[in-house]
Order: structure tokens, then C-alpha cells, then sequence
């Protein structure tokens, strides 16, 4: 559905978007991760055709958006930075005149959008007396009059109370098991990208550092958690006992291959260390996100320090 091919973006000396490349697949809720300024959304606008790459390819459901832009962008629906409405007029009449800007919709059609949005009840109410999750279920809305194959949401949640993160969470799982819709989706709550996505990719400084399966993410690491109220103690001794390779954040350890948690937790007791708690640890997105993260800042610093030596 979605295909970047070494996709540059330079804006004048500065580059957005470097050497980008990969894939959506149909039916897929794709993540698309990272810090603010790293190239997230001038990717989501070369994808929707208003900003227009330096080098590499585009392509949105087999067509280039560069060169067809019309074919490329018909089966699609988005929420593209921050939605602008009407606020005087009711979020009925908004859908109508933006319906307009594509080709008009029937009031069958914009009925059942808001029904699937969970709008029912306050369509004909004005805009101004919307809160932030309903101008967000507004902005949904408007995405899906097209009836389209691919939803392209840049950061839907953003914004929202936890309730209004939990709804938009389920809307979206909705529209993609129900409709079949492919969703590509780039946000900061990166809880949020763990319970929606099948996959992700992870930008830094315009740069792909990571794309895979979130199963991927949460085995990428095995780490054992381990409470006791001297942990510099404990990872000394089990270090020189070879039953682990490494510590991490003063609560965690990398078990050796060929040895146990029981293990360590006999070699501890033994030793005069009190053992409070020890299980394994699934790593989460976040955790894999912010240790990728951190690792590349560090390489970063070691590569300028080098330099400057």
C-alpha cells in the first residue's frame, strides 16, 4: 500500500528526511516512531503529496505520487497535522462543504461516518461547542468519506484525556478489523503504537534506525528484573561468577547463557543477599525505543569526540 524508496528531503542546507526506505502492507497498522523534529510528519506530507521529495520514490498503492498524484491519493483518507472546521457551523454541515473539496457525498454516507466515529447524537451540534476528543472523532470522520482503502493519521491522539486516547484507540482497531482498512499511524505515545501496531519503523534525525514487527521489539532483549536492596553488590558478585553480562538502570541483568534465575537467586542467598523479587522481563516499546535511542546519542557523541581529538 505504502512504498518509500530512498527518499531524501533537504530544506535548503538542512536535511528532513535522509535516505528513507520502507513498506506498508495491506491491512497492516503500521507505526511510524520518533522525537519530535525527526522526520515524521515531512514523511507523512510527502506521502499525501504536499511536500515534494529532493530524491526517491513514493508510492501509495502501486501509483507515484509525484507523477499521479490524483491516482495515488484517491483511495485515501488522513488526518494531517492539526484539522481546521467551521466552528460556527455543526459538524454535519463541516463534512458536507469538505466533502465538497473531492466530489460531493450523500447524507447516507455522512451518517455513517459519524455513526462509526461515535459522533451520533452531536453531528448537528456547532464545532465551537466540541471538546478536543470530539473534534478528533470530527477529523476521523472527514478522513473516512471517502470510503477509503488506506487512513493515514498523523499523532489522532494527541491531545486527548486518557479516555479519549482509550476510545480513539478502539475506533482505530474498529475501522481496521471491520473495514479492512490499512493504517498507517505516527505517534509519540509510544503505549499507544505497542497496543495498535503489527509493525514499526523508528526515525532519528531523518534516518530509519529500526523496522520490524512489535513481537520483534518486546524479544529483542531478554532481560531478568531483580530486587534486592544491595543490586551493586548483587551484579558484582554474579558478574564474577559469570551467571550474567550485563546490568542495566540498577534493577536489571542479562542472564548468561547456560545459567538460570534460580540460579542466581541460590548464589545470592548464599552469599548473605537478600533476593525481594526476581522475574523476567518483557521489553516494551518504550524500552526498546528509548535504549535504541540512547545508544545511537552515544555513538553520536563518541564519533564528534573522536573527531575533535
Amino acid at each position: 500500500m505504502i512504498q518509500l524508496s530512498h527518499v531524501y528531503k533537504r530544506f535548503g542546507g538542512r536535511v528532513a528526511v535522509d535516505d528513507l526506505s520502507f513498506t506498508v502492507e495491506r491491512g497492516e497498522i503500521f507505526g511510524l516512531l520518533g522525537h519530535n523534529g525527526a522526520g515524521k510528519s515531512t514523511a507523512i506530507g510527502m506521502m499525501l503529496g504536499q511536500v515534494w521529495p529532493t530524491a526517491g520514490e513514493v508510492r501509495i498503492c502501486g501509483h507515484d505520487v509525484a507523477t499521479r498524484r490524483r491516482a495515488a491519493l484517491q483511495p485515501v483518507g488522513a488526518i494531517f497535522e492539526t484539522p481546521v472546521f467551521y466552528d460556527y457551523l455543526s459538524g454535519w454541515r463541516n463534512l458536507q462543504i469538505l466533502s465538497t473539496y473531492t466530489a460531493p457525498t450523500p447524507d447516507a454516507r455522512i451518517r455513517e461516518v459519524v455513526e462509526w466515529v461515535g459522533l451520533t447524537g452531536r453531528e448537528r451540534s456547532k464545532v465551537r461547542t466540541y471538546s478536543h476528543g470530539m473534534r478528533a472523532r470530527l477529523a476521523l470522520a472527514q478522513a473516512l468519506l471517502p470510503k477509503p482503502e488506506l487512513l493515514i493519521l498523523d499523532e489522532p491522539s494527541d491531545g486527548l484525556d486518557p479516555e479519549g486516547i482509550h476510545e480513539m484507540r478502539q475506533t482505530i482497531l474498529r475501522l481496521q478489523r471491520e473495514l479492512g482498512l490499512t493504517i498507517l499511524l505516527s505517534s509519540h505515545l509510544l503505549n499507544e503504537v505497542e497496543q495498535l501496531c503489527t509493525r514499526i519503523a523508528i526515525l532519528q534525525q531523518g534516518k530509519k534506525v529500526f523496522e520490524g514487527t512489535v513481537a520483534e521489539v518486546k524479544t529483542a532483549e531478554s532481560r531478568v528484573a531483580l530486587k534486592t536492596p544491595d543490586f551493586a553488590g548483587a551484579a558484582r558478585l554474579l558478574r564474577e561468577r559469570g551467571l550474567i553480562t550485563a546490568t542495566a538502570e540498577d534493577r536489571f541483568i542479562t542472564v548468561a547463557d547456560g545459567h538460570s534465575t534460580a540460579e542466581i537467586t541460590r548464589a545470592l542467598v548464599a552469599a548473605g543477599l537478600a533476593v525481594e523479587g526476581i522475574w523476567q522481563h518483557e521489553q516494551t516499546v518504550e524500552d526498546f525505543y528509548m535504549g535504541l535511542v540512547n545508544r545511537r546519542r552515544e555513538e553520536q557523541a563518541s564519533q564528534t569526540n573522536a573527531a575533535a581529538g
